[in-house]
């Protein structure tokens, strides 16, 4: 299936889509990892305008489509730091996060990157190691006032 997706550089047009995007996929793919409140403060972050805007005029920014609809998208910041890659709630095991994943670490060889770090959440964490990313540590973030697990991870390019 992933021969009907696309990937094209992201732009700031794209921005309320990918926002949505992002909302939707933590409050339907990620429940079974964080409980209802974590949920509820990481889609919170999208509501810093400051925050999207630089991701989106600073990073490497990809998007998936499938005809005319983002089905995924992921960020390259500093050529070597994977800061985003969501994927849409009902294009989940399609091949779409693969497609992101390759198109970013090409992307970080060109610049001549040797490894490529992130912070993964529990949900992720199964798919980063099958794409041979090490767990550095567990990390506990605090935001407003509740603790989200993710994992420092890295892989050699």
């Amino acid at each position: 299936m992933q021969n009907h997706y696309t990937i094209r550089k992201g732009s700031l047009n794209d921005l309320a889509e990918l926002q949505r995007l992002f909302v939707e996929t933590i409050t339907t793919v990620c429940t079974a990892n964080y409980d209802e409140q974590q949920i509820k403060v990481w889609a919170s972050s999208v509501d810093n305008k400051k925050r999207w805007h630089e991701v989106m005029t600073k990073q490497f920014v990809i998007v998936a489509q499938y005809g005319n609809k983002i089905t995924g998208f992921a960020t390259l910041d500093n050529g070597n730091y994977l800061d985003f890659l969501y994927v849409h709630k009902d294009h989940q095991r399609q091949g779409v996060a693969q497609l992101l994943l390759d198109t970013i670490e090409a992307e970080a060889k060109r610049l001549n990157q040797n490894i490529i770090r992130s912070d993964i959440s529990k949900t992720a964490k199964p798919f980063f190691e099958r794409n041979g990313f090490k767990t550095l540590k567990e990390q506990t973030n605090v935001r407003q006032g509740i603790e989200i697990i993710n994992y420092k991870m890295t892989k050699q390019l």
